[in-house]
This record gives structure tokens, sequence and C-alpha cells, in this order.
């Protein structure tokens, strides 16, 4: 595979600017699914990563996601790759890398096999890392217990939440086809829409305008950040907030929220806190690999925030394999043909069908009579005021 070069440690800056043809450079040890299907929606001619893809720390879904749709995946080649100049035309053949008549670094290219037989040995490592996942849980606890169970901390925002139903989205694993089948709950409640960082687009790009943009704002679009919905950036404990530059950069407003966790936590306890009704999550992480692909610091956030408000917490995630259309093309064709025949049956039953039956059988006798004198006579202009009587 040979096409320009997009070097990026960060695979969320990369998709940015990824174009299909391009062959994406990363240094991502173990590929989130979130991470693996922006790579693939940006058709890649390969991706090369410099990093393991599957450590063995857990079983990862991102590897198997680029293989599966078809995007050669080499594996482990080095931080050599990462030296490849950006744009520069490259070639990826047998897992080497190849820039001119140089090889740069060289990995593994990963096939379905190769994948599965890694993520089949990497599940033996879950019970170290649930281990982790207790013992930071209680640590996570200790620090912010405060704000988990006291609620201290929470801004006081413009936007009216009291009393009404919340929808947050966040750009995770399969959001798109789940905010698409919550259509008919957004028209029927209007909930509030909240968007996590790049789930402020995802609410725009499916038809509809986000009332908070909330996270730390460095894979929020300016589109999302200036469509009038009111911002919430999301900072460190300490108070320091990276992402408050670029908003005061746009000529903009927004509050603070200091809190340890990740940005979709941080969301739900703000919902949660204004009094929302109802708190439905879309994209969110859920289960014990999403909350691996995080990583260790995101972890017991995300799992003591969602117990933080269980009682009124609904996960839409997956909600669009729950259920799915059934009914081919072909039998709502048949479907609509049946139906049309039915009318036509039972308006020939009426006198006034008759009627109507009678009239276009009359016309269309006189429209083949004047399609036939047309070709037959010499002279087929004269019959141009009799086409018109028949049009009108």
């Amino acid at each position: 595979m040979t096409g320009p070069a997009r070097v990026d440690r960060r695979t969320k800056n990369l998709t940015k600017r990824l174009q299909p043809g391009d062959v994406a450079i990363i240094d991502h040890p173990d590929i989130d699914a979130v991470a693996a299907q922006s790579l693939v929606a940006c058709r890649p001619a390969a991706v090369v990563n410099a990093a393991k893809s599957i450590s063995g720390r857990y079983p990862n879904h991102g590897p198997g996601i680029i293989v599966t749709a078809g995007v050669p995946l080499v594996d482990d080649v080095g931080p050599d790759v990462l030296t490849i100049q950006e744009g520069a035309s490259v070639r990826v053949h047998e897992g080497a890398v190849w820039v001119g008549d140089r090889v740069v670094a060289k990995g593994t290219e990963l096939d379905a096999a190769a994948v599965a037989a890694s993520v089949e040995s990497a599940r033996a490592g879950l019970t170290d890392q649930i281990e982790s996942f207790a013992a930071n849980t209680m640590d996570f606890l200790r620090r912010e217990r405060a704000l988990l169970l006291d609620r201290v901390g929470v801004p006081e925002i413009s936007t009216p939440i009291e009393g009404r139903q919340v929808l947050i989205v966040v750009r995770g694993r399969q959001y798109k086809e789940d905010l698409a089948m919550l259509r008919p709950y957004i028209r029927e409640y209007r909930p509030v829409l909240i968007g996590v960082d790049g789930g402020a687009d995802a609410i725009l790009e499916a038809g509809y305008r986000p009332d908070v943009v909330l996270g730390d704002m460095d894979s929020v679009s300016d589109r999302a950040l200036t469509c009038g919905a009111e911002i919430v950036v999301h900072a460190y404990r300490d108070g320091r907030a990276p992402g408050l530059d670029r908003i005061r950069g746009l000529g903009l407003d927004a509050v603070v929220f200091p809190a340890a966790g990740t940005s979709e936590d941080v969301a739900m306890l703000l919902a949660d806190d204004k009094g929302a009704e109802l708190i439905v999550a879309v994209g969110t992480h859920s289960g014990l690999v999403d909350f691996l692909d995080k990583g260790r610091a995101g972890m017991a956030s995300s799992f003591l925030t969602q117990l933080r408000v269980s009682d009124k917490f609904v996960n839409a995630k997956g909600v669009s394999r729950l259920y799915r259309q059934r009914i081919s093309t072909l039998q709502v064709v048949i479907l609509a043909v049946a139906g049309l025949v039915a009318l036509g049956v039972a308006l020939a039953a009426t006198t006034a069908g008759q009627t109507v039956y009678a009239l276009i059988a009359a016309r269309a006798d006189e429209f083949v009579s004047w399609v036939t004198g047309f070709f037959t006579e010499p002279r087929p202009e004269a019959f141009l005021p009799d086409l018109r009587w028949l049009i009108t």
C-alpha cells in the first residue's frame, strides 16, 4: 500500500486530518474501539502503529475492527516510524514501512487470525486489571468523596434542567447508530441535549442543536462551540483549564467545572445535581472492557459516577442492536401495490368510481386513436390542437 503519511502520536488528532488513501502512522498502545472506528471511517490505505496494538493487558476490540474493515494494520514497528515527515510518500509492504528505497521501520502485519489469538491470550490479564480497578476505585472515592456524595463543587449553569430529561451524547462506540434510533424519543420528550466534546458535533450532524457543550475542548469543532449552546469547560482539580484559552479565543464565555475523572462523568454529575428527571446516555463507556479502554485513570470515575446516578440513569448504548428492521424493500413494494389494487377494486364498486373509470377509458381510446393518426397522417402538425385537448 502506498500513500502520503499522516503522523501523530494522538489518534484523536490524526483523524481530524486523515484522508482516504493516506497512511495513518500512530503511537497507540491497546487501540480501543472508538479510535479504531474513527480510523476506519477515514478510509486510510493502511494503519501503522509504533506501539503494540494488543499489549496483552486486556482484550481490546480496536485491532479487530480495523482488520475486519479490510484496512491493513502493521503492528509494533517502533518509534522510528514517527520521524517520517508529514505528507511524505510511504509504501507499506509485508510489515515494512518504506520511504523511497529506505526501510524506516518494520513490524508485523496483523490479520484476523493473529488478532483473535492475541485477544484470547489477553484475557488472562483481566485478573490483574480487576485488582487494579478495585484499588483505583477506593482511591478515587477517597479523593472525590465531596463531589460524588455531597455534590460539592458543581457550578451553576443557565440552562434549565430541573424536572427535565437529559440526553448525554459521547463520541463512543456505535454512537451514531444509537443516536439515530433515539429520534422518536428526542421528538417526543425534547430532552436537554448535552454534547461531551465531539458528541456535540454528533448532535449537530443528527440535525439537532446541543443545549450544553461540555468537555476539555480538545476534540470539538468551532462550529459546535459557536452554535449557541452553553459551554462548560472541564478543568483539572486544581483549577487549570487548558480548553478555556480556546473558548476565549473564539470570543465566547464559559463555565468552568473543576473535577477529576472524565468529561462524560462530569456531564452526568452536572445533570444529576441540577435536578434532571432522567439521564439517558449515548456512546458512554460501560462494562469492564470499556472502562479499561479509558485507561486506569478513567475506570473508577465512570464506575462510581454511574453508580451515583443509577436511580435515574439509562444507558442507551447498543440500542441500535436491540431491534433491527426485518421488512425488506421488496416486501414494502409488494405491500404498496396490494394496497393500490385494493383501493382500485373498492373504487370500482361505487357508482362514482365506475363513472371515473369510464371517463379514463374513453380518454385512453381517444389517445390511442390520436397516436395512430399522428403516424399515418401526412401532416402530423394538424393533430396538435387535438393533443392540447387530450392533455386538458
